[in-house]
């Protein structure tokens, strides 16, 4: 029963978060487009209240005029718009999701033995420090080198490196992607709590007040607000990553994570600038350049099934079905033990379906080490070798 309810939270928080994440992520793009699209106001009237710059859009059969007022209006809106709640609501349920996924369960998925010894109890901790210190160092290095943009960005490129690097060699292949993804979204929201709303709350206050809005809060807000830009398509991809087996072969795996990280920064900044009316290809050149330099480090963990090695023993599906049934079975099975079902409807319960699924039980029991999630079933390193002689030998 509880696994059935675990199962069940976890498909209306993750239907929640992704509709939260569409909704914000949405906003965030729209409102970058808008700044970057503006043009000078052209008549008069515009000019003497303060718009900044304006423009015209058409949509779903109307016709839109947006301004923007580089500080404030001359007189405050009755109804003002807050462009908060589906941030909150995003980081709320993806926290939720953590903490149902891995926090409650460590054990399970969230510590391989091989890579950190971690007590359950260590892990969890490990991941609140992770996110809390994420959004410390990130805000520091704001505070200190927000006045030079490229300075700061190149430390903030290093930091998140670093992340990587020590997330790969804490946890689990699977969740170190994920965990990264959760710091840099977590910073993304504390942009949004702690700095771009409480400055736009001083603006409003002073001109409430009758006073002239301080510009500053406003400037730091914006700076925020663009870093947000910039971190969308880097956590999209790592949050999707788990889906991408390939991408944890081997001990530098960080390098793979880190690098489509920073190909997603650059593909984010060619829209930016296209909104500007600029198109620097040489932006999705290099990012498609980074993409191929990750499919070729994970090369050797494609699921190509490979001809029969040359020398070396030839090691049969059936030899290694006992392996199979006891450390795979357990949950890949028409009648599962561990689980409800059969995680993806894979199920390996004859040779024969053992042998349709070879390459991807090599890509994930052997390269990635992903399955069984966190070793449930306790799998051993001689039983790893003995599946990576039977795929390397033809999976016959």
């Amino acid at each position: 029963m509880l696994t059935y309810l675990t199962g069940w939270a976890m498909a209306l928080l993750i239907w929640l978060h992704v509709i939260a994440a569409i909704a914000w992520i949405g906003e965030s793009f729209y409102f970058v487009m808008l700044d970057n699209s503006l043009h000078p106001p052209h008549e008069d009237e515009s000019k003497r209240r303060g718009v900044f710059g304006e423009m015209w859009s058409v949509h779903g059969g109307g016709f839109y005029h947006a301004q923007k007022y580089l500080v404030s209006p001359p007189k405050m809106p009755d109804d003002l718009h807050w462009s908060k709640w589906k941030s909150y609501a995003t980081w709320l349920s993806g926290f939720s999701l953590l903490t149902v996924m891995y926090l409650l369960q460590p054990g399970t998925y969230l510590i391989d033995p091989s890579i950190a010894h971690l007590t359950p109890l260590a892990a969890a901790g490990a991941v609140i420090a992770f996110l809390a210190v994420g959004w410390i160092v990130y805000d520091a290095a704001c505070r200190l080198l927000g006045k030079n943009d490229l300075v700061l960005g190149v430390v903030i490129a290093i930091f998140v490196a670093i992340a990587c690097y020590v997330s790969t060699h804490l946890f689990a292949p699977q969740p170190a992607f994920l965990i990264v993804g959760a710091m840099l979204g977590t910073i993304m929201t504390a942009n949004v709590f702690f700095m771009i709303i409480p400055g736009q709350r001083k603006m409003v206050e002073a001109l409430a007040r009758g006073e002239t809005p301080d510009p500053l809060p406003g400037k730091r807000g914006k700076q925020r607000s663009v870093h947000n830009t910039y971190f969308t398509l880097p956590v999209v991809f790592a949050m999707l990553s788990s889906h991408f087996g390939m991408l944890y072969a081997g001990s530098a795996s960080w390098i793979n994570l880190w690098l489509a990280m920073i190909a997603g920064a650059l593909i984010r900044q060619y829209f930016v600038l296209r909104h500007t009316g600029r198109q620097d290809w040489k932006l999705p050149a290099v990012a498609a350049g980074l993409f191929l330099v990750v499919i070729i480090l994970v090369a050797p963990a494609g699921i190509t099934r490979p001809a029969r090695a040359a020398e070396g023993p030839v090691v049969k599906t059936a030899a290694i079905m006992p392996i199979i049934e006891e450390r795979c079975s357990k949950c890949h099975s028409a009648h599962p033990t561990l689980m409800a079902s059969a995680p993806a409807g894979l199920m390996f319960d004859t040779p024969a379906e053992v042998h349709q699924h070879a390459g991807l039980i090599y890509q994930q029991a052997v390269q990635a080490k992903s399955m069984p999630p966190g070793n449930i079933t306790h799998i051993t390193r001689a039983e790893r070798a003995r599946i990576a002689a039977w795929y390397r030998s033809g999976a016959q």
